[in-house]
């Protein structure tokens, strides 16, 4: 790891943790589409609409873990079936409500955050700066949707 200047055993955790993020992206990025395509109702149009925006910034999330682990010297995991085992989400039916539908995101949130905080645990163990920078920027990122989903969820 000469030209990152970090200890190869110590970044193995963090890679670890990474495959694990990684695998809940890909299941969170195809449950986003899945709502995509089978919202319906009063909220169709704000929620199809905001559930591709949130699809085409997982998908970005998706390519840049692993473009991570791939610069700390590792292959990321790339195939569906090993997706499935590894991840702590899982696949949600296709005909649940708007409201059902959020609710779901707002669980899987939850999940991916503690995931999150589990590779920055990781990588601040191992003096992996940018692993810190990029995932604790997703962190706030999340943590911003997660409320504004709260928010729409919440009946008053």
């Amino acid at each position: 790891m000469g030209y990152l200047n970090l200890d190869k055993e110590k970044t193995n955790t963090t890679v670890g943790q990474l495959n694990i993020l990684l695998a809940d992206y890909h299941l969170y990025y195809q449950k986003l589409r899945n709502f995509h395509w089978n919202i319906e109702g009063k909220s169709f149009f704000y929620l199809h609409e905001k559930f591709e925006e949130m699809y085409n910034d997982a998908k970005l999330k998706v390519d840049e873990i692993a473009e991570r682990i791939l610069t700390l010297r590792h292959h990321p995991v790339s195939n569906i079936s090993d997706y499935l085992k590894m991840s702590n989400l899982e696949e949600s039916s296709s005909e649940l409500t708007d409201v059902e539908m959020v609710e779901d995101l707002l669980k899987d949130h939850a999940s991916l955050l503690q995931q999150m905080r589990k590779v920055v645990e990781a990588a601040d163990d191992s003096d992996d700066e940018g692993t810190i920078d990029l995932v604790g920027a997703y962190i706030r990122e999340l943590e911003k949707t997660s409320w504004m989903l709260n928010a729409w969820a919440t009946k008053k």
